[in-house]
């Protein structure tokens, strides 16, 4: 599977980063000497001189928002330093349906300045509303489609985040985890859709552009459609002259996966579908008689990627090893590419590492099992690629594996 598609040869991406050495930091060696002693660890720790170089494995999770805001062009440049080999823009769209990179249509009061910005502030769909000390918890809205391209450009990115026992707006947008910094986030440059393009592009990587669900009806604005919308995600790569081979295109609605895949068959045959069906437990990932759609009928319909969380491709044997779960087994079999989600996201590991563990998490005990998830993704899942917020780990990975 390793040779598939996913993993055509870096022919542009290392020349293009040849001036500049892939540098991974200490990170992933303090996570390698936090692992239960073990031949995984060994093996890990033969790698520690390198070299170091791109890998289509490692994929940066809005950038590297671990440690930079997201999807701004300082964590993008710091992904590509790390390694990754392919990089997404969660793609939505402003007031005058300009595509942008942004997680969510509605999240700029977690990302960036625009409740510091009066003018700015004024225009969200809910203003900023303190705390006050009892049930009511400080809240705002604030969204792309509330502002212009203009406006949206204006603005600086910030650590994702908000304090909702804040009684001022300066109280509020102090709500970086514990778990993250602000160290890098002096500079946070934000992004359009085709600014990413060409970003990326310079780099010589890949893209895994995200179409995010809209937060407003739609058809938006009387006649911008979600076929519209998803239409003008592509028409973007192809303004670029980016050959579709390089390009992921993926989304939670499977529909827009679908129009891809009839529409725009170059592009649509590395589109990816984004598995949300864990929602109100509608799929257990132990349980192949809950897949509905079947991973052969989504194959049928020529579906060849899916990405669901880290936590559907793994579970326990009797003896409590990780191991693949039945989801990953039927993905597998039915021929579809496998991409996980998300590393470096959960804080401390420490106890049991959270929401992205949950269906490994009496395995999970200390920093350095994501290096023992990440070996079960690639060797027993068979993942070809793994998103991360800080992509040197998995790129430590893939590079000490071999795998390109």
């Amino acid at each position: 599977m390793l040779t598939f598609l996913f993993f055509v040869h870096h022919y542009v991406g290392q020349a293009a980063l040849a001036s500049e050495a892939v540098s991974l930091g200490p990170r992933p060696l303090f996570l390698v000497d936090d692992m239960d002693a073990g031949d995984l660890k060994e093996k890990l720790l033969q790698c520690k001189a390198g070299p170091s170089k791109v890998s289509d494995f490692s994929i940066a999770h809005r950038g590297a928002s671990l440690q930079f805001p997201e999807h701004t062009k300082e964590g993008y440049l710091a992904a590509a330093r790390m390694g990754a080999g392919i990089i997404e823009c969660d793609a939505t769209f402003t007031k005058d349906k300009a595509l942008v990179c942004r997680h969510s249509q509605c999240d700029l009061h977690l990302t960036t300045d625009i409740l510091s910005r009066p003018e700015l502030a004024a225009k969200c769909s809910v203003p900023f509303t303190p705390a006050d000390g009892s049930s009511t918890k400080a809240s705002a809205k604030c969204c792309t489609s509330d502002l212009t391209l203009a406006e949206f450009k204006s603005l600086k990115g910030k650590m994702d985040g908000a304090n909702d026992e804040a009684k001022t707006i300066p109280e509020y947008v102090k709500g970086t985890a514990d778990w993250r910094t602000d160290l890098y986030a002096a500079k946070g440059t934000l992004m359009t859709h085709q600014e990413s393009i060409a970003l990326i592009d310079s780099l010589g990587l890949k893209f895994i552009p995200e179409l995010k669900s809209a937060d407003v009806s739609m058809p938006y604005d009387g006649n911008f459609t979600q076929q519209e919308y998803a239409k003008s995600l592509i028409a973007d790569y192809k303004a670029a002259g980016i050959d579709p081979k390089r390009v992921f295109p993926q989304s939670f609605n499977l529909d827009d996966v679908l129009y891809w895949i009839e529409n725009e068959p170059e592009f649509g045959a590395q589109a990816t579908f984004l598995d949300s069906r864990y929602r109100g437990n509608a799929l257990n990932p132990d349980d192949p008689n809950t897949f509905s759609p079947s991973m052969q009928d989504l194959a049928d319909k020529g579906l060849r990627y899916i990405a669901p969380p880290i936590w559907m491709l793994l579970a326990l044997d009797d003896n409590g090893k990780i191991v693949p779960s039945a989801y990953a087994k039927e993905a597998r079999k039915a021929g579809l590419n496998i991409i996980a989600w998300s590393l470096e996201r959960s804080g401390s590991l420490t106890n049991g590492g959270g929401w992205y563990y949950r269906s490994v998490t009496d395995a999970i005990n200390n920093e350095g099992d994501v290096m023992t998830v990440l070996d079960v993704l690639a060797k027993d899942v068979g993942a070809v690629g793994v998103f991360s917020d800080w992509p040197a780990t998995t790129t430590y990975y893939a590079n000490c594996m071999g795998i390109d």
